[in-house]
């Protein structure tokens, strides 16, 4: 059977030598999102702030890398510079653009197949906000739409993470987790929760495809002894029930990702039948973990517990939201000391795991960035001159600026990490199990190969990553009745498979179909 591919750039011609002219399955997207803080992504009119218009003239870059989606963190109005702290929901913050400007964005991205969806952020408002200017007098109908403290209130007891929960407000206190800029809104109040679907239904209406819902566990987890209650999880995913009914009204197809931080899939099972995802945070750190040591952090084991917990708390398969950093955390690249290699195997790990993977701008050139913020939200890196046009400005360019990290001088390098990034998305492409496969553990005995099985209709494949900086070799053995002989991908030319033992390179990855069929045992390696 001949298989015809989409044709392959010219700049990564040389990078894709190790990938086989077959599929698993149909092709189909990749179902990788891809994270965009706006004011530093693209600077369209030379103000020095990223732009909606920017993120359009970028569509073309973000097709080319093969995303299916894009994040936009918060565009509304706010006297931040982050956004998350909305003065007005149902409008554009200025320095963006306009309504027109988004609504051009949107139409151009869905006829580029990308899908977008924006950062809900509804746990809390701005305190600049009406409703909260309105709400400090009592008798205000807006009063009751906020957390006041009464004669009885512990003003002591502590966040989640060990900070203040009350804030002063002249002689009275108002609940803000977050910050005093932030007060949190009280859903035990109907106006507020009719208020928040309602303005899930406008941008729906926009054309947006969906949201990620910002600190969707908070919702009534305020203190460190709330954090640690299945109750209150399951009275914050009730909240997320009643909203994804009110969603499904005007889009039954609409995806909601939550942000919902812990280390316990337990804690995080009662989200995953309303939303459609949550972010893997403990997937996350075992990862980063892996990739740091060298060693398996018992990645398999992990994604095999997952799929379990979920699907018995949703009563279906439930699409993970693996990555590996993201707005609120030191970047991949600075964890990694600036180390390419392990950085290659980070991202062939993320872009192999099921679901619905996501990349933080600027990850697959390698940007580094570390706390506090903003120093993790710098300008995107699209040239090697930061003065050259389209470069955001509002932050200055970091203190020792890699030359060498930018799409401009990454684009021409075959070995480059945006070429792996984007090699690693169309594997996901054309080897359905990588999208939504059903995991399953595959002991390898050596803690320098982390892998695991992945099954679906279409079939089932082996992923193998090298860890270390060393070739290992494996004796491959059969599960379930599945032998492991065909090479699919591989990052490596080097790579070789001879009938059951695969020769992986250091800091490589492959990814080998199964078969039920008598094995081949002809010696192939990565052409």
């Amino acid at each position: 059977m001949v298989l015809n591919l989409p044709a392959v750039p010219a700049a990564l011609a040389k990078s894709q030598v190790t990938t086989l002219s077959s599929t698993l399955g149909a092709p189909a997207p990749s179902g990788v999102y891809y994270e965009i803080f706006v004011r530093s992504f693209y600077d369209s009119n030379g103000d020095g702030v990223g732009d909606l218009n920017g993120v359009t003239e970028k569509l073309p870059y973000l097709k080319s890398l093969g995303v299916s989606g894009i994040w936009l963190i918060p565009i509304f109005p706010s006297p931040s510079y982050h956004g998350y702290d909305i003065t007005n929901y149902r409008a554009i913050n200025p320095q963006y653009g306009t309504m027109t400007d988004f609504e051009r964005l949107v139409k151009t991205a869905h006829a580029d197949g990308i899908k977008l969806i924006l950062d809900m952020v509804i746990n809390h408002s701005s305190d600049k906000i009406s409703w909260f200017k309105a709400a400090a007098n009592p008798s205000s109908p807006y009063h009751d739409w906020y957390y006041w403290a009464g004669p009885h209130t512990d003003l002591d007891v502590k966040d989640p993470w060990g900070g203040p929960v009350w804030r002063t407000l002249g002689q009275r206190h108002y609940m803000g987790i977050f910050c005093r800029c932030m007060p949190d809104l009280n859903y035990h109040n109907p106006a507020v929760r009719r208020t928040m679907i309602s303005i899930g239904r406008f941008w729906l209406r926009k054309g947006v495809d969906g949201y990620r819902l910002d600190a969707a566990k908070h919702i009534f987890d305020k203190t460190q002894k709330d954090n640690h209650s299945l109750t209150i999880m399951r009275e914050s995913a009730g909240w997320w029930s009643e909203y994804r009914r009110g969603i499904d009204a005007v889009d039954p197809h609409a995806y909601l990702v939550g942000e919902v931080s812990g280390n316990h899939y337990r804690y995080d099972a009662p989200f995953v039948k309303p939303l459609n995802a949550v972010f893997d945070f403990p997937l996350a750190a075992r990862l980063l973990k892996s990739v740091k040591s060298g060693y398996d952090a018992h990645i398999a084991r992990a994604l095999v517990h997952m799929q379990h917990i979920y699907r018995r708390a949703a009563g279906h398969y439930v699409m993970d939201a693996p990555f590996l950093s993201n707005f609120d955390q030191q970047r991949v690249m600075t964890d990694l000391h600036g180390n390419i290699d392990r950085m290659k195997v980070a991202a062939a790990m993320l872009l192999t795991l099921p679901g619905n993977p996501y990349v933080y701008y600027g990850e697959e050139i390698g940007m580094r960035g570390t706390k506090p913020d903003p120093l993790d939200r710098e300008p995107m890196r699209w040239n090697v001159s930061p003065a050259a046009r389209g470069e955001t400005t509002w932050e200055a360019p970091p203190a020792g600026l890699h030359e060498d990290v930018s799409v401009e001088a990454e684009r021409a390098d075959s070995d480059s990490l945006l070429n792996r990034y984007r090699e690693l998305i169309h594997w996901r492409m054309d080897i359905a199990p990588l999208r939504d496969g059903r995991a399953g553990v595959y002991a390898t005995l050596n803690p320098a190969l982390t892998a695991w099985r992945l099954s679906d209709r279409q079939g089932s494949v082996l992923v193998l990553h090298n860890l270390s900086g060393t070739p290992q070799r494996l004796s491959l053995h059969g599960v379930n009745g599945l032998r492991y002989q065909t090479l699919l991908r591989a990052t490596s030319a080097r790579t070789a498979l001879h009938g059951d033992v695969l020769n992986l390179p250091a800091y490589s990855s492959a990814v080998l179909e199964g078969s039920t069929a008598k094995a081949d045992m002809n010696s192939r390696g990565a052409p």
